[in-house]
């Protein structure tokens, strides 16, 4: 695929993402990546798929801030699309809850966060 094609339909998987996770959060969710990693001049938009993350240091990140986690939806391959941060355990509990109403899964490899 194309850069520039690529590029556009990312851009249409994190602003899908990104509203349905703007309903959840008050507005609070931030687009991320619209590729995928490219390890070579093959370009490929983040999947089409939904899934959840709940990141935290223990994930071997170092949050800029003390207020729990970084909300991520994410592709099946882990390409995070929107991120929420500052994620209370309160607030994580009751986003879990929605997801599961929504079957949403959660995704359990290695997130890869915008930088």
């Amino acid at each position: 695929m194309q850069y520039f094609q690529a590029l556009k339909l990312g851009q249409k998987r994190v602003a899908q993402a990104r509203e349905y996770l703007n309903e959840l959060t008050n507005g609070k969710a931030m687009p991320a990546l619209a590729l995928s990693d490219n390890k070579s001049n093959i370009w490929n938009p983040v999947g089409e798929e939904n899934l959840y993350a709940f990141v935290d240091e223990s994930a071997g990140f170092v949050l800029t801030d003390n207020s729990g986690y970084i909300l991520a939806l994410v592709d099946n391959k882990g390409f995070s699309k929107t991120i929420v941060q500052g994620v209370t355990k309160e607030q994580k509990d009751i986003l879990e809850k929605k997801f599961k109403e929504d079957n949403i899964p959660e995704f359990k490899g290695k997130v890869t966060l915008p930088v």
